[in-house]
């Protein structure tokens, strides 16, 4: 094997190999025989001489009808020997021609990924180091043909693989590696391997021919203990039975999803069931199926149809497919199913032909595609849909097509139908359906939108879970919000991903972007009452201010981004080699694709705004997660767009945990920009997740302890007013509030009692236009606050006033005032998030002092000082090290001013300009003209 590499070496050959692969390809390798077959098989293969071993030999099955594997395909495509026998062996007896053409090309190594045939034992043992095979279980675990089902039907919570020496048992050889993943809730056969199963294989089928060739591969002795086998899975024996609790047929169901799928019996005819999901919340309202078997009557609902299991439990099935091979949704069942055939345009006939011509390419075995003609029944196999959509959308770019579709029209005029009705949009005419949770308060109705909102629609979770949002006024429940699981995650991102790689977004031009994103603030600054009273209600926040701060500056934040989509430039560079030659750089500014948006509690509705307005000016999609505790203006903020025309997929919103929702956001492949406001130490592990997933771009907002110099020669009635605001605005939950002042000693008890005027502060009902202070956001709050000034009490700090719960309902908290704060304290150091004012004074003229004092932090999100001197003003704005510093005024934002920190209060801006740039990519291109 080391002579093969050295006599086929060519200069040159891995010059454009990374570190990784050159190491890899000067190890030890060997001369393969792959046996097997799929497109697993092939990826094996390929990835096997991309490592530098020399595959001596293919055999695979026999081309089926006229259409070779697969893995012969590429195997003949790289003139690699290629031997298609139907049988190895006759009557048990290996063929000897068959024995002779394999010993023939002298492998050293066969490696089978996948392969349906029975091999002889002296094939297996006939090369110098044996044979490996891949098996989709850990075993001991489900020996045998149908692994990934049988893990699935008996619910395990672990999946995974095994590469083993094969011997002469079933499944019982040796074992050389295993690799386990969890199993989610609703995995199906399908997505538990293209998630894990074939990504990961392959790798370690790679992996494990590496280790034999270097001599390393163990041989670990399979134990009896816990050992399983079960029989094949076929059609024949994939009924269900129906007569059990829900969850086994529920396991029953996707254990067979897509092959080869689990049926029942429906209306006398055989009808096959995908995408079943377990139902955690309220049953939809639908119309009664009577079900063959079933304990009682099934319910098709919007959502699909709703099975029942023996302990009275739902279950949800989204498609149905029946014995034809026609596939609809479940929730058509009783749809007529007919529509109306379109009259095709000159254009679109000519589409139509093309589309013809691949159904030929794939279907070779039939003569003609007539307009009858059945995919299925034609012969094709699910590798042949995937190629059908792939190349329909290569042709026809911008066509949102995919997999599901191609079973839901079987025929080639069906086809045909759905593709021009997919390429006029008119598959995207259906009326947006919500089920509003309503509320009768500040003298109006208000209607919030409560469940998921995925690909342009609101959906119960996937798993049907939900959780209780409350009004902090009172401690009442407002209503149920949908509980997002990780499939969802996975479902909103594929819809973002598809939004973005082939939607009308990414094709749009950026002024008519920039006119949907002027629509959109239109249409808030219409519902600008209900949407400040359900952040009132939601958040706790005083109305007066939530209808001018947190839904007034969400409504400019939106246009003044949609001002900057058709401003995007990039630039012309004159670079060194522009002579002799003709040369031109320039830059380009695009959009990274898919975005997550992970916002904060304390401003519901205008951390939305400042991140995702300047996601979408720049061309990308997102997936947002409101907090857990306040998403309700998230939600009626995806209603808005959907108004605004926003097309479906652009925007995602899911509600749910940060440690669930926010952590799949962090880890997921497929997104491009995580930007996220809340604490340091959360911000730490998304940033750590973003990198280790696939470094992915991050911008962080996070904690703060922002100081406030004041110095005796200011304006005392201005630094009074603007320091209490600087604390207690927005009752203190604000992200540069003021955590620490400094106050020269001169004028520190005049500060004092000056700012005793809290006392006078109304403390009530947030939707009271005479309210002053609201409700903090939620009680676990509450009470690390209140646990906050008892620690500031212990460590001798002096409380002035406040420090308590407000004797009446609801999560409300005196304004508070500390006073001898000293540099060690807690109360010093760390931010309270809260109505609380942290005093310490500072000598007199003691500049450099109090400089060193305000910057001994971690934290750099904001600063200010107030004095008449000018000149002292802008030398302590120059030395204070944070990302904002008011002079004389405090909490001034404007959108086109940048925002965020400095150290460990995060990195990125928001508003501005540079907050787009955060959302954007250079591209730098060189023409020689």
């Amino acid at each position: 094997s080391q002579s093969w590499l050295a006599n086929h070496w060519v200069r040159g050959a891995l010059g454009d190999w990374g570190p990784w692969e050159r190491q890899h390809y000067y190890q030890n390798k060997l001369k393969l025989a792959i046996i097997g077959q799929s497109l697993f098989g092939q990826e094996v293969y390929s990835n096997l001489r991309k490592q530098g071993h020399k595959v001596v030999g293919v055999f695979t099955v026999p081309d089926k009808d006229g259409k070779a594997d697969p893995l012969a395909v590429a195997a003949e495509k790289d003139g690699t020997p290629v031997f298609k026998f139907p049988r190895w062996r006759v009557k048990g007896k290996p063929i000897p021609e068959v024995v002779d053409a394999y010993k023939a090309v002298g492998a050293e190594l066969n490696v089978m990924p996948f392969c349906s045939q029975f091999i002889p034992m002296n094939i297996i043992d006939q090369p110098k180091h044996g044979s490996i095979i891949y098996h989709p279980s850990i075993l001991p675990l489900h020996r045998g043909a149908s692994a990934i089902n049988w893990t699935l039907i008996h619910g395990d919570k672990k999946a995974g693989f095994t590469v083993f020496w094969a011997d002469d048992g079933l499944d019982t050889g040796p074992i050389l590696l295993q690799r386990e993943c969890a199993v989610e809730p609703n995995d199906t056969v399908d997505t538990l391997y293209n998630r894990f199963l074939f990504p990961e294989g392959i790798k370690a089928m790679v992996e494990s021919v590496q280790l034999i060739a270097d001599g390393k591969a163990p041989r670990v002795p399979q134990s009896e203990e816990g050992a399983s086998y079960e029989g094949i899975q076929k059609k024949s024996n994939a009924k269900i039975n129906l007569a059990q609790p829900a969850e086994a047929i529920h396991n029953w169901i996707r254990g067979h999803d897509k092959v080869p799928g689990a049926w029942t019996v429906i209306d006398g005819q055989t009808v096959t069931l995908y995408g079943s999901s377990m139902l955690g919340g309220s049953v939809p309202a639908g119309q009664p199926l009577e079900v063959e078997g079933a304990s009682q009557p099934g319910l098709v609902t919007k959502n699909g149809l709703v099975l029942y299991g023996t302990d009275g439990k739902p279950l949800l099935v989204k498609n149905l497919q029946f014995e034809d091979g026609k596939m609809i949704p479940a929730s058509k069942y009783f749809s007529s199913g007919e529509s109306s055939s379109v009259e095709l345009t000159d254009d679109e006939k000519k589409m139509a032909s093309e589309i013809r011509n691949i159904w030929k390419s794939i279907l070779s075995n039939v003569p003609a595609i007539e307009d009858t003609t059945d995919f299925f029944k034609s012969g094709a196999a699910s590798m042949d849909v995937v190629r059908l959509v792939e190349e329909v959308k290569q042709k026809c770019a911008g066509v949102q097509l995919q997999t599901e579709d191609v079973y839901m029209a079987t025929t080639f005029q069906d086809f045909i139908q759905m593709f021009v009705r997919k390429l006029r949009g008119e598959d995207q005419e259906e009326e947006l359906v919500i089920d509003y949770a309503t509320k009768d308060v500040n003298n109006m109705t208000v209607k919030m939108p409560y469940q998921c909102f995925i690909n342009g629609q609101f959906e119960d979770a996937e798993n049907g879970k939900s959780y209780q949002t409350i009004n902090p006024t009172d401690g009442s429940v407002i209503c149920k919000v949908s509980y997002a699981s990780v499939g969802d995650v996975d479902r909103a991102v594929e819809a973002a991903k598809e939004a973005y790689d082939n939607g009308p977004w990414g094709r749009m031009n950026p002024r008519d972007r920039g006119s949907l994103l002027y629509k959109l603030a239109d249409l808030m600054e219409e519902h600008q009452e209900e949407l400040a009273t359900i952040e009132s209600i939601d958040s706790g926040a005083v109305y007066t201010l939530a209808l001018k701060t947190h839904v007034g500056m969400s409504i400019q934040t939106f246009r003044y981004f949609a001002g900057w989509c058709d401003k995007i430039q990039g630039k012309t560079i004159p670079i060194n080699q522009a002579r002799p030659n003709r040369n031109l750089t320039f830059t380009k500014r695009e959009p990274l694709g898919v975005c997550a948006i992970v916002i904060p509690w304390n401003y519901p509705l205008m951390m939305l705004a400042w991140k995702s307005a300047a996601c979408l000016a720049a061309g990308n999609t997102l997936v947002l997660k409101p907090a857990q505790v306040t998403p309700l203006t998230a939600l009626k903020f995806a209603e808005l767009s959907v108004k605004a025309g926003i097309p479906k997929g652009v925007i995602n919103i899911l509600p749910g945990s940060g440690g669930m929702v926010g952590q799949r956001l962090s880890d997921h492949p497929d997104i491009r920009k995580l930007g996220f406001t809340g604490s340091t130490p959360i911000g730490k592990q998304i940033m750590k997740s973003c990198a280790v997933s696939n470094l992915k771009k991050v911008s962080l907002e996070l904690g703060g302890k922002s100081p406030l110099i004041i110095f005796s020669d200011c304006d005392m009635d201005k630094a009074v007013r603007m320091g209490m605001s600087s604390v207690y605005f927005n009752k203190g939950e604000n992200c540069i509030a003021a955590g620490r002042l400094f106050v020269e000693e001169s004028i520190h008890d005049e500060y004092i009692s000056r700012v005793e005027e809290i006392k006078k502060m109304k403390i009530g009902d947030p939707l009271d236009r005479s309210t002053d202070h609201g409700p903090q956001n939620h009680k676990a709050h509450l009470d690390k606050l209140l646990e906050y000034c008892e620690v500031g009490i212990k460590e001798g700090a002096t409380l002035v006033y406040g420090g308590k719960q407000v004797d009446r309902p609801g999560y409300f908290m005196e304004p508070t005032v500390f006073t001898d704060v000293e540099d060690h304290m807690f109360i010093a150091k760390e931010e309270s998030f809260g109505p609380v004012m942290v005093v310490s004074k500072f000598k007199n003229g003691d500049v450099e002092g109090v400089l060193h004092r305000a910057n001994d932090t971690e934290y750099g999100l904001a600063s200010g000082v107030f004095t008449r001197d000018i000149n002292k003003a802008m030398y302590v704005s120059e030395r204070l090290e944070a990302g904002t510093v008011f002079i004389n005024t405090y909490n001034k934002t404007d959108v086109a001013s940048p925002f965020g920190g400095f150290k460990q209060s995060g990195f990125g801006k928001d508003l501005g300009e540079d907050a787009l740039m955060e959302y954007l990519k250079t591209k730098a291109v060189t023409v020689e003209y």
